[in-house]
């Protein structure tokens, strides 16, 4: 048993997977309002990313059961202690993180989230985890809550949010992690631009893993 296979947790994330699985529906349904040419401009946007997931505001849109156990071990395995991740929506995956967090002792997860509404519900699964004490939200355009106050030392950074601007949030945290430190982006098949940055810069290792997970590691400056 640990944190993530045991009470309150696992009952919780149960919970919650079912609620994302009965909400596929209406997110295809925020799509269907949007012509082609609009979801294209709004998934590829640099700009205009908040108003894309306005229209998702209700929605989970979670990791998958794999993603989320492929966090829970990572974290655990490299012992991660501080951990940034974009993209918060009801916190599923940030629930994985801060179990993983909690079995190699404590740590610190900033995790950022514009939607006020997906905050709040965020919080509420948090405490009923037991797992508040691991977490600090920050709400607002990720561009800007990361732009300052990170920890001197970032063991793993996750990518969940717009896809667009993956590499500029990468930008963001690469002064602070460490050697080792690992990046986990999800749905990456949809940024382009991060795939090339972490397959072209020499300071990443990085490898696709199923359901366009991308797994890199920060080398260091080379």
């Amino acid at each position: 048993m640990n944190t993530l296979t045991s009470a309150p947790l696992a009952p919780l994330l149960n919970y919650l997977f079912e609620l994302a699985d009965n909400m596929a529906h209406p997110t295809n349904n925020a799509f269907r309002t949007m012509t082609d040419a609009e979801q294209h401009r709004l998934l590829h946007s640099k700009t205009d990313y908040l108003e894309l997931y306005g229209h998702l505001k209700e929605v989970p849109l979670a990791v998958s059961r794999e993603t989320g156990k492929l966090l829970y071990m990572l974290a655990r395995s490299s012992n991660a202690q501080s951990i940034v991740e974009f993209g918060t929506s009801f916190g599923i995956s940030t629930l994985h993180l801060a179990a993983a967090l909690r079995d190699n002792g404590g740590g610190n997860i900033i995790t950022c989230e514009f939607e006020p509404g997906k905050v709040a519900l965020a919080r509420n699964h948090f405490a009923d985890a037991g797992v508040s004490d691991l977490i600090e939200v920050r709400v607002g355009d990720a561009l800007q809550t990361l732009s300052r106050d990170l920890p001197a030392t970032i063991d793993m950074l996750v990518l969940d949010g717009a896809k667009a601007i993956y590499p500029e949030i990468v930008t963001l945290v690469q002064p602070f992690l460490r050697p080792g430190a690992l990046i986990v982006a999800d749905d990456a098949d949809f940024s382009p631009e991060y795939l090339e940055l972490v397959h072209s810069n020499r300071g990443f290792m990085s490898l696709p893993f199923n359901d366009g997970v991308e797994v890199s590691m920060w080398v260091g400056n080379v």
